[in-house]
């Protein structure tokens, strides 16, 4: 056993992206986390390429550190094996709708009777007391009733979404947060008690602290967002023969930046540009100016003058430049590994570095029900869905 959470048993039972990537990082720490899957199992199974069915990429990268079990919670044994497990674990998680977990018998109440100190932690859509509760999200309608979307629109005039499933992911970071928070609690009182983490109010909470601006104050002094962010002249630039990514930011990289163009009164002579808060109103005129001298050099002249100048500023890299990236080669971030039915794999690390509880993968990500017989849990259940993941 390794990882900081070592000892700490999970029950999980999330699917899709936000709840498997928290318990996927708890199991990272090192907690022992049990996936209960109904017989079709997790959907995010069937998603992206595979050699087996129901062990689609996306699925093999968010649920290493986990075991499988196949339950039906509304047949009565199954939900006896439940009750059985809940009782020796310290953790239950769910992104069921708690209309739905309530109707199946495992609200906190019930649980809690079960097991007095269990954290019960629901990650849902909305928040409970108010009128959205109990709607079904995705990250795309996250993405919009958040205000993510909408960004985008005070851009260039056109709501998308980020290309990242970006509020399942932020969401379920402050899922760790709050779990890891409550086993704290416990330790130091021996209480269990209620997490409810929803995403709207997450992500609201989130975006709001980039871009409240002058809504900050009662009354307000101004409208929202942090101009620059917005600024259709933010950047990547082109250069001569690429893009760069460069955050010409404090006075300090202003001033260094006008002797590098040789405009070293710049900032004296052109009030867009005296001081953060001018350039931060003003930021496409700012991002103009980046724009027309970065084309004039090349990637690498650019790179090295702003090392030069402490400057921070990188290359624009695709996600495929990520596998040969020579930082991510050196701290050892990819590895291949063997999955027992999977073959060979590459792996991402946890990016977390402990000194003295170090982090390791235990265990690669299951098979549906693959774990079943360490449970007792009869062959029959879930044999369907079983059967149809056997490798061909």
């Amino acid at each position: 056993m390794s990882g900081p959470l070592s000892g700490v048993r999970i029950i999980d039972l999330t699917t899709v992206i936000m709840g498997p990537l928290a318990t996927k990082v708890l199991g990272d720490l090192g907690a022992d986390v049990i996936k209960v899957e109904a017989a079709s199992g997790d959907s995010m199974r069937n998603i992206g390429p595979m050699r087996n069915p129901g062990m689609g990429a996306l699925f093999l990268q968010a649920n290493r550190n986990k075991r499988s079990i196949v339950l039906d919670l509304k047949n009565e044994a199954d939900m006896q094996k439940l009750q059985e497990l809940v009782a020796d674990a310290d953790v239950l998680v769910s992104n069921i709708r708690p209309q739905a977990m309530a109707r199946l018998g495992l609200d906190y109440e019930s649980a809690a009777k079960i097991n007095p100190s269990i954290i019960f932690c629901a990650a849902v859509g909305y928040g409970q007391g108010g009128p959205y509760a109990g709607a079904a999200v995705y990250d795309d309608l996250m993405q919009a009733a958040s205000g993510v979307s909408g960004l985008f629109d005070r851009v260039d005039g056109k709501a998308r979404y980020a290309p990242v499933n970006i509020c399942d992911r932020v969401v379920g970071l402050y899922t760790v947060i709050a779990i890891e928070a409550a086993l704290y609690h416990r330790k130091q009182t021996g209480e269990g008690q209620q997490i409810e983490v929803p995403m709207f109010e997450t992500m609201a909470e989130f975006v709001l602290g980039d871009h409240i601006g002058g809504r900050a104050f009662v009354p307000p002094l101004g409208g929202t967002c942090y101009q620059r962010l917005l600024s259709r002249e933010r950047g990547p630039y082109a250069t001569r023969d690429g893009y760069l990514a460069v955050v010409v930011y404090t006075d300090a990289h202003w001033r260094k930046f006008s002797q590098m163009i040789g405009r070293p009164s710049l900032m004296e002579e052109d009030d867009h540009f005296r001081n953060m808060q001018a350039r931060n109103i003003n930021a496409e005129v700012a991002g103009h100016l980046l724009a027309e001298e970065l084309v004039k050099k090349t990637t690498e002249e650019w790179l090295n003058a702003f090392h030069e100048a402490d400057i921070p500023a990188c290359r624009v890299n695709s996600v495929d430049d990520l596998f040969d990236d020579p930082h991510l080669r050196a701290v050892g971030f990819f590895s291949e590994v063997e999955h027992p039915s999977e073959g060979t794999l590459l792996m991402p690390r946890s990016p977390l570095v402990f000194s003295g509880t170090p982090l390791a993968v235990r265990c690669l990500a299951p098979r549906l029900g693959g774990n079943n017989a360490e449970f007792g849990i009869k062959p029959h259940v879930g044999r369907d869905a079983l059967a149809a993941t056997k490798k061909p």
